[in-house]
């Protein structure tokens, strides 16, 4: 069992200028099949875009996702954990923050992800969330429709 942030966590991050637009965010999310990018900012992390924040924030009020930025859409100062931090600590700030993934940071800059997926993984590999983590994102098939 894992006992720090770093060994869970997903190396590396996807992020976008604060004023790139939803439309150039989406397609980064499709390319690199992920549903969340980093909207950071010499090097600052701003935010974070997830694909339902496009959809509920943007599309559903009907704005054009040309011309609205990643920045307004994004959820600012995000909650952030560490790579020292303890798994425990991740699981506590998701619980009393009520996300589902916290970028990881060090020394101001972002250097992975985790998700409840990863921290499911690594708590009770044998739990149903955590199968489900490690399933292809577009089952056994591949995609569909694209």
């Amino acid at each position: 069992m894992a006992v720090f942030v770093r060994e869970v966590m997903t190396p590396g991050v996807v992020s976008v200028r604060p004023d790139a637009s939803l439309v150039e965010a989406a397609q980064l999310m499709r390319a690199q099949d992920i549903g969340d990018v980093l909207v950071a900012g010499d090097h600052a992390l701003i935010g974070v875009l997830t694909d339902r924040d496009i959809a509920l924030r943007a599309v559903a009020n009907g704005v054009d996702p040309l011309t609205v930025s990643a920045q307004s859409v994004c959820t600012p100062d995000p909650v952030v954990v560490g790579p020292d931090d303890g798994v425990a600590a991740a699981v506590a700030l998701m619980r009393d923050h009520a996300v589902r993934r916290l970028p990881v940071v060090e020394d101001g800059r972002a250097v992975g992800m985790v998700s409840l997926g990863d921290l499911a993984i690594s708590e009770n590999p044998d739990s149903a969330l955590a199968e489900i983590s490690r399933a292809a994102p577009y089952g056994p098939g591949g995609r569909t429709g694209a």
